[in-house]
């Protein structure tokens, strides 16, 4: 894997990561926008990659780590937005679309949510990286079909 398909990765990963951390806090899209986020981050960016050309999946290594690192990224910049607009929410217009998160965020150490965040990213990477392995099995198993 070369440094610029490393790149076009981690854009395409602050960039799901920001858009899912912006639609997180509307009521009803936000649930969506999380399982989205926390299991087809890597999905969504791997086959965005093979539809434009730049990226071929050779071996399962690569798409588990290209997984986890989808993951990883996308969920880092998802706690980066979605953590002030909750608390921005919860304390200047005194709304919150998930009451428990509203609670956490707005009592908690600073350190403890730091703690929490990267604990989900890792379980973030884990997810997405057998969701590339997925990913790598199906175009597989859909490429040997289409040879025979």
């Amino acid at each position: 894997m070369n440094m610029s398909l490393l790149k076009v990765i981690s854009i395409l990963s602050c960039f799901i990561g920001a858009v899912c951390g912006f639609l997180s806090v509307l009521p009803y899209i936000g649930s969506l926008a999380f399982l989205i986020l926390l299991c087809f981050s890597a999905v969504i960016v791997i086959i965005f990659l093979m539809r434009v050309g730049a990226l071929r999946l050779e071996s399962v290594p690569e798409s588990i780590t290209i997984g986890g690192i989808v993951g990883f990224i996308s969920f880092l910049v998802f706690s980066l937005i979605y953590m002030p607009l909750v608390i921005i929410l919860v304390r200047v217009f005194h709304y919150s679309s998930n009451y428990g998160v509203a609670i956490f965020l707005g009592h908690a150490n600073i350190f403890v949510v730091i703690v929490c965040a990267i604990f989900l990213a890792i379980l973030s990477a884990t997810i997405n990286a057998f969701s590339g392995f997925l990913i790598y099995y199906i175009t597989e198993t859909i490429n040997n079909l289409s040879k025979k």
